[in-house]
């Protein structure tokens, strides 16, 4: 009974850290992205690309893992206060890990060690 519950956790802090570092990876690609877009039509004035059947399902994964990265990450909303989203995502990103990846396996090691 209680290896699974040790396993459960385990796959918690997985499946956590996994929706967190996508959307933060996510966030990271579409910000140099756009950037270099920017400089791109900055220096050459180049169209914008039509959005094409797989950039709309790219948005909608990217939407949700957004959307399920931040109810994962809200308990830490009021701790950063910065007007850089990169900051604020990257310390969001680094708290879950050690809440989330480190705690959850520490509790899961301790519970082993227990039982």
């Amino acid at each position: 009974m209680s290896s699974a519950i040790i396993k459960l956790l385990r796959l918690a802090a997985f499946v956590i850290c996994l929706i967190v570092i996508a959307s933060f990876v996510s966030f990271a690609v579409v910000q140099t992205k756009s950037a270099s877009g920017e400089q791109a039509a900055s220096a050459g004035g180049a169209a914008k690309p039509i959005p094409s059947e797989r950039s709309r399902h790219e948005g909608s994964v990217r939407k949700a893992l957004d959307e399920a990265s931040a109810e994962l990450t809200s308990p830490f909303d009021g701790i950063i206060h910065s007007s850089s989203e990169w900051a604020t995502r990257g310390f969001k990103l680094l708290l879950t890990l050690i809440v989330y990846g480190f705690g959850l396996g520490f509790l899961a090691r301790v519970l082993r060690v227990r039982v």
